[in-house]
């Protein structure tokens, strides 16, 4: 059986693997600009709701990613994140009052970052 066996050198590559990933992962958020990437908080009633479970709502660009964001709150606001979430909102069909009659809303991203217990983040 494949569990059980002693073959430890598919182990050793796999880890190799991801160590090669954490790495090259590492050198594209040092060339990139980190503060342009967490826009801004999201204030929003379930937002506020969520701080007091540790969870932090920011609104990011649609290039982000969750290893640029959570750089980004590392390097900003001084905590270590535990978990990111990523959420594309789709922009909403209003009507007009116009000729128009109906126009769209922007598209928006934004990101739940969970944090540990006991830490917390100020937006003074």
């Amino acid at each position: 059986m494949a569990i059980f066996s002693k073959n430890t050198k598919k182990a050793a590559k796999t880890e190799k693997k991801a160590v090669n990933v954490k790495a090259a992962g590492e050198k594209a958020l040092a060339n990139s600009k980190l503060e342009t990437v967490i826009k801004a908080p999201w204030l929003s009633e379930k937002a506020l709701i969520a701080t007091e479970r540790g969870v932090y709502v920011f609104a990011v660009p649609a290039e982000a990613t969750k290893l640029t964001i959570k750089a980004a709150i590392e390097r900003i606001y001084k905590v270590v994140p535990t978990k990111v979430n990523i959420v594309n909102t789709e922009g909403k069909t209003k009507a007009l009052r116009t000729k128009r009659g109906i126009g769209r809303r922007a598209a928006r991203r934004k990101a739940y970052v969970f944090l540990k217990k006991g830490e917390t983040i100020t937006f003074a």
